[in-house]
């Protein structure tokens, strides 16, 4: 691969997770430039930004085993509300999980809630997909 779509591959993944950054800079930095495929963009960034929200989902999966432990981030309150949340939208609200803010806690909520990994790659797949192609189609 690429330096340059690792690059992107890279940003895309830490972009979906819980760290604060941004992909779609760099995205357009490099269709500006004009060095790569649109195509081959598209899939690095895509399959970096679903992977990134994949690794939450497994967080998710892994860290309930100690949701009984003080030092847990969450306290049983806000879960169970979140889990309430999610289950109101259902899975289809995976498509936002590309929109900062609450992007990342849907991924999480929905391995904490459990849907199973095929339907959440379906769902965050489609919405994340769809982002990066309106954004290659807007430049």
């Amino acid at each position: 691969m690429d330096a340059g779509l690792l690059s992107l591959f890279l940003a895309a993944l830490l972009a979906a997770t819980i760290l604060p950054f941004s992909s779609e800079a760099l995205l357009a930095g490099m269709v500006l430039k004009g060095s790569f495929a649109p195509w081959h963009l598209w899939v690095a960034a895509t399959v970096g930004n679903v992977l990134g929200a994949l690794i939450n989902w497994y967080l998710a999966r892994f860290c309930l085993k100690f949701q009984d432990r003080r030092w847990f981030p969450i306290d049983a309150e806000t879960l169970r509300k979140g889990g309430e949340r999610f289950r109101v939208w259902g899975e289809w609200s995976l498509l936002l999980s590309w929109v900062p803010v609450i992007g990342d806690p849907l991924t999480f909520a929905a391995g904490v809630l459990g849907v199973p990994i095929w339907r959440f790659l379906f769902w965050v797949s489609l919405g994340k997909g769809g982002r990066y192609y309106l954004v290659l189609t807007l430049l």
